[in-house]
């Protein structure tokens, strides 16, 4: 599990990502702002995650809030050399949906049952195929990118897309169509 104990506090490695600096403001100063921005950056895609899984949007929310407070009060226990702050967050999340199952008396879904803990180049892996998914989505159309974003981050169907923007269903789809496709594209070469 990544919230054990560790012997000393490390620093992250040269070129730290905004998360990882972030947390490690968290960790070392108790920094409000720095956890502001992680809990911006995380909440939305933390439940997303959550709801994928078969969890109620409301219950969703109620994890969420649980999973942010346990970051803040365990960030101590965060270390940069041992995963990167997404997989850190994550397994959390992860561990806290999964106590919510069995205190409800529900089996487990596949997608959720404890697994081994992936190991380091795994999940160095997994860092550098989202920043370049994060770069991809930059060289996306503005439009393309802001439809994609709230169907894929905000986790709204392209009816709540329509109506929120005001643009016809079928503007939506074809944004989205175009944009996956070119996103498609330019990441084929990494797996």
């Amino acid at each position: 599990m990544l919230l054990k104990e560790r012997p000393e506090v490390t620093s992250p490695a040269p070129n730290p990502s905004a998360q990882t600096v972030w947390m490690i403001a968290v960790r070392d100063q108790r920094d409000r702002t720095a956890f502001a921005a992680l809990f911006d950056d995380f909440a939305p895609k933390l439940k997303g995650f959550i709801i994928r899984s078969g969890t109620s949007p409301a219950q969703a929310e109620e994890i969420v809030q649980e999973v942010m407070l346990t970051v803040w009060h365990k960030a101590g226990l965060y270390d940069p050399s041992r995963a990167p702050v997404s997989a850190w967050i994550y397994q959390i999340a992860r561990n806290r949906q999964i106590d919510v199952i069995r205190r409800e008396g529900r089996p487990l879904p596949e997608d959720i049952a404890p697994a081994p803990e992936p190991d380091g180049s795994a999940m160095l892996a997994v860092e550098q195929e989202a920043g370049a998914l994060k770069e991809a989505l930059g060289r996306l159309k503005p439009a393309q990118r802001e439809i994609i974003e709230k169907a894929y981050m905000g986790d709204l169907t392209h009816q709540e897309i329509s109506e929120q923007t005001g643009l016809p269903l079928g503007t939506i789809k074809s944004r989205i169509r175009l944009g996956l496709e070119r996103l498609r594209h330019e990441l084929k070469g990494i797996r």
